[in-house]
This record gives structure tokens, sequence and C-alpha cells, in this order.
């Protein structure tokens, strides 16, 4: 049913609560719009069975479940969310939340607790675990001798500190006294099929009292808040959008390609915000996946096993594996099979492993160091393709039906040939305009703007870390927001390298972004970036702090977002006349109040 025709039946409804309804509606997500969705049902349900709903209670004997997750992308979300759809199942009384939004002190009274959570950068707790991180950890954490938990952690292999929160909340809650339900279990980037099987796992060692299956659930409908999408879409199931613009946006004579995409979402259903992401899945290169075949002398015919069943070689290199993308175990298996005592060498040191794996595709170690795998132990090194995070570059609420990405093409030359990153460079080489590409919204609620839209925003964002400020900028447009907005962005050249500079600069003539600082680094003998905009504008930003603003950071994490915080760091000390120690302190106050955002990748 059509929202103007289910509003044309409310006849119970007067029309001043259907305006009030509409004006909520608009400005709820979709998962906040399920909330409510599933807030109203309990509302009826209580009204319309009472005494059902006094009975279920009793006939539940299970202790409650509480899902916890920790979320930098999305990934432990979803995870998370499928869990208690799964618990739920079974009939058990489930609250999923983000630990951002959890209370800690709760913690003594849960009895059947899981946690799914990632690990951002090197060995931190993603952004919205950091508090109750440092709650876990604290003098304030209380004995759990009740408690009986398990951990799902999510991580990346090529990193030092691989999956490091899950292991530090899985040993910190053994310490405080609580059981595990199950082992710990730690992802990689291709998680799928381990999270599946914890899920099993624990599912299956849950108190789940006298309940039994799908009709016990019905019963505890009014303790439940569903969790639902406005789309059928999603990372499993992503929509294919057509292609419609795939524009570059920087100079001919710039050192970047970066590209402004454009799809279609027409019919899709999908909703984003400003600050969400949109996962993009993209097949390898048909082209890399024959150069491939050749180096290892390999028949593209020959069947291999995947989870789905039995497929040829070729198709399963298209479709399923990662090719671009190198990990240290794939490297030391690599290492092995071509017995090559340069590439052993190598993997013994771990610096040498780290920038062999930055700079190297598969295909590169395949030529260099010859190897003969069989088919099936080829694939047996390999990851699973991922989904590539794109921070959203438009506004619903101006491109209607559309989603908009910054686009920087990856891509280094080797041995005379181009090296292309998956995504990329398929929106820079390979694809024409209308081509579908399959994509989902992945929301990021870390990622917000201020709830009132007289709030000041500042917003730091170099390279295509802008992106998100250009859907910021479109929304408040739209809302008519009378918050000033603050712009410190950077790239090599002025001339080659403004993003959106048109756009800026409308935005600039009409008032709506009151101030914007660049930083073009190589236009003048000596580099300048947005960190010396910070220190350079240091009173002025510490007083727009001070009068409430909400601070936003987009962009490279190893070492932008590094030296950015550094300089708010010393910024805050100096114009706040406060102590190093107390100007982080302050910092990681604006954070726990989500006045200090960040996207980095």
């Amino acid at each position: 049913m059509l929202l103007k025709e289910f509003e044309a039946g409310a006849g119970m409804l007067a029309p001043e609560q259907i305006q009030t309804l509409r004006a909520l509606a608009a400005e709820l997500n979709p998962v906040q719009a399920a909330w409510i969705s599933g807030y109203l049902a309990a509302v009826a349900n209580q009204g319309a069975v009472p005494a059902a709903a006094a009975v279920a209670p009793a006939a539940q004997s299970a202790a409650p479940l509480t899902i916890l997750y920790g979320s930098q992308t999305g990934n432990s979300r979803s995870v998370a969310t499928a869990l208690a759809d799964q618990a739920r199942a079974q009939g058990v009384e489930v609250t999923l939340v983000s630990m951002a939004q959890y209370k800690p002190r709760q913690l003594k009274s849960e009895r059947q607790l899981l946690l799914v959570v990632s690990t951002h950068g090197e060995g931190d707790p993603p952004d919205d675990a950091i508090a109750f991180h440092k709650f876990l950890f604290s003098a304030r954490a209380p004995k759990l001798s009740e408690l009986k938990y398990s951990v799902l952690a999510l991580g990346d292999s090529s990193y030092d500190h691989f999956c490091q929160t899950g292991k530090e909340f899985d040993l910190r809650l053994a310490e405080l006294g609580a059981q595990r339900l199950a082992e710990r279990v730690d992802c990689d980037v291709d998680f799928e099929d381990s999270a599946e099987q914890w899920q099993g796992e624990v599912l299956s060692q849950l108190d789940t009292g006298t309940a039994q299956g799908p009709a016990a659930a019905q019963g505890l409908s009014a303790a439940i808040v569903p969790f639902a999408s406005t789309s059928s879409y999603s990372r499993a199931n992503p929509f294919p959008a057509p292609l419609l613009l795939s524009q570059k946006i920087t100079g001919r004579g710039s050192v970047k390609d970066t590209r402004h995409v454009e799809l279609s979402l027409e019919d899709s259903g999908l909703r984003y915000q400003p600050g969400d992401a949109l996962g993009v899945w993209m097949d390898n290169d048909p082209a890399l996946v024959s150069q491939l075949l050749e180096a290892t002398e390999l028949d593209g015919e020959t069947p291999v096993t995947v989870k789905a069943g039995e497929v040829s070689l070729r198709q399963a290199l298209t479709d399923t594996f990662e090719l671009t993308l190198l990990h240290p175990a794939l490297v030391k298996g690599w290492a092995e099979l071509a017995g090559d005592e340069a590439l052993n060498t190598t993997v013994a040191d771990d610096e040498a492993l780290k920038a062999l794996i930055k700079s190297h595709q598969l295909i590169d170690l395949a030529r260099r160091y010859p190897a003969s795998p069989s088919a099936e132990q080829l694939v047996g090194l390999l990851r699973k393709l991922t989904p590539r995070l794109y921070s959203i570059a438009s506004s619903q609420a101006e491109v209607e039906e559309e989603v908009h990405l910054t686009v920087a093409l990856v891509a280094d030359q080797r041995d005379g040939e181009d090296r292309l990153g998956t995504v990329s460079g398929a929106f820079a080489r390979r694809l024409e305009a209308g081509a579908e590409v399959r994509v989902y919204v992945e929301p990021n609620d870390n990622f917000r703007l201020p709830e009132s839209d007289d709030t000041p925003v500042i917003m730091i964002g170099p390279g295509t870390g802008v992106a998100p400020f250009r859907a910021f900028m479109q929304e408040r447009e739209a809302r008519g927001a009378e918050g000033d907005n603050w712009l410190l962005f950077g790239n090599p050249t002025f001339t080659e390298d403004f993003l959106y500079q048109v756009e800026w600069q409308g935005y600039v003539d009409s008032g709506l972004l009151a101030r914007i600082d660049l930083a073009f680094s190589r236009d003048q003998a000596h580099k300048i970036y947005v960190q010396d905009r910070v220190r350079e504008q240091g009173a002025e930003l510490f007083a727009w702090l001070e009068r409430g603003a909400h601070l936003y950071l987009c962009g490279d994490a190893e070492r932008m977002a590094k030296d950015v915080e550094a300089a708010l760091v010393e910024v805050i000390a100096e114009q706040g006349n406060r102590s190093v120690e107390d100007a982080e302190h302050y910092l990681a106050q604006l954070r726990e109040a989500k006045r200090y955002q960040k996207d980095v990748y």
C-alpha cells in the first residue's frame, strides 16, 4: 500500500496527529522507523491481547539475551542483526544494541551476552566501542560470575593486531568471572563463513528455557523490537544499480584520477542518510583472470569447489575470490609453492612482507615467483571477494533516487602494466553508462549531522574525504539549516585537484558555507596540509567548538587522520590553556558526546 493511500484510511486519527506522524517519519532513518513500528505494534498487542501478554513471560523461563556490537564499517552490525533474528526465532528475548548506546553499568545484570566487534586501525576499538572498552578495563567494571558470553571478533589479518579488540573483550570478561558459552572466533575480511559457524555454535548453547521455535517467539512479540529494512536489498542481496555517470573530476595534469560516479536507485526502495556508505560488489576484470590463468598454466575450465557448489576455475576467479589484494597467509602459501629463496627471505621479515603486500597483486607473485599450483591449491590460498565501501557524496533530499560517489582510482605500474583496484579500475576503465553495479546501503550512525539545524559544523576532508561533506551540504541546504558550516579541504594543486570547486563556491556565495580553508600541498615550495590549516586557524576553530560546533573528519586513517588529531590536541591545549592530557580528554569528551565523529579508512 502506498503511503498516501495508507494515510487516506487513517480516519481514526485527527489531522494534527497525522501531521505529527509525518514530521516524525521525515526525521527517522530506516532502523529508527523499524523500531517505532515494533514499539507501536507492541503497544497495540498489549492493548488487544492483555491476557497473552501476561502469560508469555511465565511461559518463557530463558534468560534474556543481550547482543552488543561495535562496528566501524557496518559488518559487525549486520552480523549482530542476523544473529538477533535467529535467536528470536528460537524464542529468546533479545536486546540488540550498539556499544555506543549501551549503559555499561547494566553489565552486572546481564546473564547471557554476545559481543560482535571489529578492530580499527592498529588494534584500536571502533569509535562506537571506545567508551564500553574503557569502562570494561576500568576499576568500575563489576564481577560477572553470573554471566555467560561469547565474542565474535572481526578484523584484517594484514594488520599486526589482528582482531585485537575482540581478543581484549574476551579475555577481560573471563578475568571478571564470566563463563564462555562458546570460544571466541576471529574472522578475517571474508568473515561470512566463520561468522555463520560461530552463530550456530552460540545459538546451540543459549539458555532458551521452555520456548521452542517461532511459535514461542510470537508469544514474546510485545517484548521484541523487530529490525526491518525498507528495502529487500542488502550486502547479501545487492541491488543492480544502473551506472549513470563516471566522470573524471581531476585535471589532465593531476597526479590523481578521481571520479564522480552517479548510480540510479530507482525502484530499489533503498534509502540513505548523509554519512552513510555505499557497499559496491564488483567482479574481477576478465583480462586479469586470463593473465593469472596463463601465468599459472591452469585450465580455466577445470572444476573447483566453492560454497555454492562446483564451478569452473575461471568463474571462481572472476566472481568469488579476491585477486587484487594480498594478505600474509596468501604470500606465505605462495612462497611454499614457489620455493623461491628471495620470496622466502621476504616472508621471514615482517616489514618486508608488509611492503610487498602493499605494492603487489597476485599476478605479480605468479609472474615474479613462478609456481605450479593445482586449481584447488590456488583457490585454497585465496580469500573471498568482499565489497568496497564508499562514503556517499549525495543527499536524497537533493538527488532523490540516485546515489553519488567520489572514487579515486587505485593504480600502479609494474613491469610496464597497470595494476588497478577492483572497483575503482572498473569505474575508470571498464564500465560504460548503463552497466549494472551491485550495491547496498551501509548505515553509519557514527557519522551523522547534528539533530539541531542551528548547530555549527566543522568538516575536515582532504582528497576523497570531502565526499560525505558534499552530502552534508546538500542536506543542510534542503533543510534550510541556519547553523554555520566550515570546510577544510586539501589536495595536491588548486588548478587540477579542487574537487567540486564550483559547488563549494556556490555554497560560499549563498552564505551556506560560512568558511572554507584550503590546503594545496604542491602549490608552494613547502608542503601545506589540512593539519597546518587547523593549527593556523586554531583560535577560531576552538571558538567554534566552545559554542557547540560538531567536528567531522573523513579520509585516510594511516597518516592524515593521526596528523589532524595531533593538530587538534595542540590547538585545544594552546587555546584552552590546558595540558596535552587535558586536551586529549577534551577531545575524548567531544567524541563521547558525538560532537567529534570520524569516517576514516
